[in-house]
């Protein structure tokens, strides 16, 4: 009986062990692929998808300097390819490509993605080419190129933010992410997509309205243009605020680059904007400040005089005054006028080292100067260490590193009665739901005395109606500036070159309701020897323009 028993339960397992392989292989065999098919076709994956990336305006809200285009992209597998060399010939037709570069991708045996122009692709469509395949995405252009560029930065391959506003700002301009309910096709790789509904809606990132005035910006990389054409500058740096709010008109770079062709760039640097992110020695440029601690001290008047000897010795070094010259009695008015090293070292001989390193900080060079931008800040460990050699040089520019846009931050204190105001770049903040964010002025501390920066103002109008800087004149305009020819230390290795410098000139119109404040910096000029004849002549063409921009009245007929 159980032996009985046994042999049916064992029938009845083979019986349906047999019926369950034959459904299998029907399933799985013969119809696998129509199964497949319907099955992928009917599973829905969540597809994250990010809002539309915020436009970058000029200050006016209208000219953009980042939009969103849409661009067709071409996708090509080759494994999926019929006849390869076919599929050359009709690619190297609607492609940057030759056969032969588009025959080596394809030994790659990886996809090959390439942009397509909009005219090529009803073209490549008739072609009706087997694992060749079509997509519109979203790209980031910049409708004005080079222009602003190193301020801009870029948008790389995979949506994210390099560099400049587009790096600083990345999260707020690429917006919300949002869900698509997507079915996936069994089409193959990348073919069309078939899409269900919305399972949550991306959200449009904010629109950002610079401060930058579209005028000033595009003339002042015009004259460094021009300065490399006369010149052959290196590099250079133009950047204009306004001294009584910190807002930047313009932040000008030479070389810049084409954000729109970013990939092509062999030299990384190009990126970096070195109003920010470069510092540099800034050579007499420095000594309105080392004044400016002086004269808030106490300890100088702008008639207060010395003797220059030509040089001075500290310790086992001896500084000397450019081309080494001797200048006899000069005062404080004199010194700057005829930008006396020695006489720049005789004033922080007055001051005492804790207190000069306590303006250093005031004046925030150890600091970011707090701009909607990456910047390089230094520690000024050189002065820190306590050498008197070190003070010695920093008080005329010398052995002090610092950005080109942290000294223009400190000159602003100097034309606007003594506020530290925080720079900004940013002048509206647009959010998806239409709520506006206006930046506002900020005075991050007040450190020098009307008494002081009107002293000193009158100290730098007389450089410019006297000395170096004549040719800033603008008749009807009192202008107050200061000229910098300053040496390039060597890299890795103590010392400075000879034949290489920066030139340099900041100054301050109307000087006496400054509207605009301007620092020209020329790295590394030749056939020109000091500022006087390069930076200098550069600070009034921009200006004379600016005055004709704004219409800024004289201050006298």
């Amino acid at each position: 009986m159980k032996k009985w028993r046994f042999s049916f339960v064992f029938f009845l397992f083979l019986f349906f062990s047999l019926i369950i392989t034959i459904r299998l292989y029907s399933l799985q065999i013969k119809k696998g692929d129509y199964y497949q098919a319907i099955a992928i076709g009917q599973q829905v994956f969540l597809k994250e998808i990010l809002g539309e990336r915020g436009e970058i305006f000029f200050n006016d809200g209208v000219k953009i300097l980042a939009q969103n285009i849409k661009k067709n992209i071409v996708y090509i597998s080759p494994e999926k390819l019929e006849d390869k060399e076919k599929t050359a010939e009709i690619l190297e037709k609607v492609l940057n490509l030759s056969k032969k570069e588009i025959l080596s991708e394809f030994e790659k045996n990886k996809i090959l993605k390439k942009e397509i122009e909009n005219n090529r692709v009803e073209e490549l469509k008739k072609q009706n080419l087997k694992g060749v395949y079509l997509d519109e995405v979203e790209r980031r252009f910049y409708p004005f190129n080079s222009l602003a560029a190193p301020v801009i930065g870029f948008v790389n391959e995979d949506g994210i933010g390099q560099y400049g506003v587009e790096g600083y700002f990345d999260n707020l301009l690429k917006g919300e992410k949002g869900f698509l309910n997507e079915k996936k096709s069994p089409f193959g790789y990348l073919a069309s997509l078939t899409s269900g509904e919305d399972f949550s809606q991306p959200l449009p990132g904010s629109q950002v309205i610079l401060t930058l005035d579209y005028n000033v910006q595009f003339f002042a990389e015009k004259i460094l243009k021009e300065a490399k054409e006369k010149w052959d500058i290196d590099s250079g740096e133009i950047i204009v605020i306004e001294p009584s709010t910190g807002k930047i008109i313009a932040l000008a770079n030479f070389p810049s680059f084409d954000p729109n062709q970013y990939g092509k760039e062999k030299d990384l640097t190009v990126f970096l904007n070195g109003a920010t992110q470069k510092l540099f020695e800034p050579g007499s440029v420095f000594k309105p400040i080392t004044m400016a601690i002086g004269l808030e001290e106490g300890l100088i008047t702008p008639e207060t005089t010395y003797n220059d000897f030509g040089f001075v010795k500290i310790g086992n070094y001896t500084i000397y005054n450019y081309g080494r010259k001797k200048w006899g009695k000069a005062t404080m008015t004199e010194v700057l006028e005829k930008s006396i090293n020695t006489g720049a070292v005789f004033v922080k001989e007055q001051i005492n080292n804790n207190v000069y390193l306590q303006y250093i900080d005031k004046f925030g060079f150890t600091e970011p100067t707090g701009i909607e931008l990456k910047e390089e800040i230094s520690s000024q460990k050189n002065l820190k260490e306590g050498y008197e050699i070190n003070f010695a040089n920093s008080s005329f520019g010398q052995g002090i590193a610092i950005t080109p846009l942290q000294l223009v931050k400190a000159f602003c204190a100097i034309a606007n009665g003594g506020k530290l105001v925080k720079p900004y770049l940013i002048k509206t903040i647009i959010k998806e739901n239409g709520e506006k964010i206006e930046t506002q002025p900020k005075v991050l501390r007040e450190i020098l005395s009307s008494k002081t920066t009107s002293q000193l103002t009158n100290m730098l109008i007389k450089v410019v109606e006297n000395a170096f800087a004549k040719r800033a004149k603008i008749p009807g305009y009192y202008i107050a500036g200061k000229t910098g020819t300053a040496q390039i230390s060597k890299e890795g290795e103590k010392g400075y070159y000879e034949d290489k410098t920066i030139q340099s000139f900041i100054g301050f119109f109307p000087a006496f309701n400054p509207k605009v404040l301007i620092l020209i910096k020329l790295n590394n000029p030749k056939g020109v020897g000091t500022a006087e004849y390069s930076a200098v002549p550069l600070f009034r063409e921009l200006a004379k323009e600016i005055i004709s921009l704004w219409q800024i009245p004289p201050d006298y007929q």
